[in-house]
């Protein structure tokens, strides 16, 4: 074994704390919540629904991610839901958790840009790639983190844990529409999560029904409007 090498430190994680609220000129910055969950789930089709249930209100900008593509961001786009300089992607190159929760700077400089080049943004929803159940993002790169899980992942989810599942901010069980044709307890998802987060919030979505997104749209203006006042 060779010892006497010099050691290299470990490089630096932008892990800790997200910037001040407050900027240098005393205007607020954006209040930024994240996205995450596992593929399949709904996340981004939850972001394309809450943009179109706020954006009459809010200026609102995102930032996608994708492991080698911009797929997501390309979605929104299509779908038109903002215009096209209020939406960003970043191709992570690695496991999707690697870009929201361990090396952040590619999302932060994205956040930057689009700061920079919107002014007065209310909100910025950082949505990650799908991710397994330990997937949570830094607090260095969002004030609050939502995690998405459908019903066809089967009535064990919440019940299986997991740091998104026990300690995201909200948990959307998403795609309670499928529930009959897959066998699932909706009832008992809610007893299970209830069990695993506590008095964190759970709501239940069906993106497929009119005004479905309306439960997450409503904790979103609640953060934001905490943040305001804060």
């Amino acid at each position: 074994m060779h010892l006497d090498h010099p050691t290299t430190p470990y490089p630096h994680r932008h892990t800790y704390s997200a910037q001040p609220a407050l900027r240098a000129n005393g205007t607020r910055r954006a209040l930024r919540i994240g996205l995450g969950g596992p593929v399949g789930t709904g996340k981004t089709a939850t972001v394309a629904a809450l943009c179109r249930a706020l954006r009459d209100d809010l200026s609102i900008a995102v930032v996608t991610n994708d492991i080698y593509t911009r797929e997501d961001a390309e979605f929104l786009l299509r779908n038109a839901v903002l215009p096209p300089e209020r939406i960003t992607a970043v191709e992570t190159g690695a496991c999707p958790h690697t870009a929201i929760r361990d090396d952040i700077s590619a999302n932060l400089e994205a956040i930057e840009d689009l700061e920079e080049a919107i002014e007065a943004l209310d909100l910025i929803l950082v949505e990650s790639g799908g991710d397994n159940l330990t997937a949570t993002f830094s607090k260095g790169l969002v004030d609050a983190q939502i995690f998405v899980i459908d019903v066809a992942g089967g009535d064990d989810i919440p019940r299986k844990g997991g740091p998104g599942i026990t300690g995201a901010d909200l948990l959307v069980v998403n795609k309670t529409d499928l529930a009959p044709y897959v066998g699932v307890d909706l009832d008992g998802m809610a007893r299970d999560a209830k069990a695993q987060r506590g008095h964190l919030p759970v709501v239940f979505t069906s993106l497929a029904t009119e005004g479905g997104v309306a439960p997450v749209r409503d904790w979103v203006r609640e953060r934001l409007t905490a943040w305001k006042r804060a």
